[in-house]
């Protein structure tokens, strides 16, 4: 594999990851609007939240971090999130601390908006 190709494909990875993270942020108001979205969403927002609360590094990361290798790129230690998110946030490095609140933010989120799609349903049945 060339190295231009796995830096395309590292940068590739990159972007499904922040995809991904958007997508369990925000996805459940596409739920809303487009309900059996809910398939994808609800089990993508529960391995997010388990990633966080058991501080696991999510499996895109090392993919990544070895097509970086392979393209002779630098790495990065940590996770997704702790480097590139956290890093626009927060000046110090991801604690555990943090990382139960960022699960737990996603956790609530999700719920107050899963429970005004469920109110909204049973509204009209």
């Amino acid at each position: 594999m060339s190295a231009s190709f796995s830096r395309l494909m590292a940068d590739a990875v990159l972007v499904i990851h922040l995809a991904f993270v958007v997508f369990v942020l925000v996805g459940s108001l596409l739920v809303l609007r487009w309900p059996r979205l809910a398939w994808l969403h609800v089990p993508s927002a529960a391995w997010a939240v388990a990633v966080e609360f058991a501080g696991w590094i999510c499996p895109l990361t090392p993919i990544e971090n070895a097509l970086r290798v392979r393209a002779g790129l630098a790495t990065y230690q940590g996770d997704f999130i702790e480097y590139y998110v956290l890093s626009l946030l927060y000046p110090d490095r991801l604690t555990r601390g943090t990382q139960f609140v960022l699960g737990g933010l996603t956790l609530a989120v999700n719920a107050v908006i899963y429970w005004r799609l469920i109110s909204i349903r049973r509204l009209r049945d």
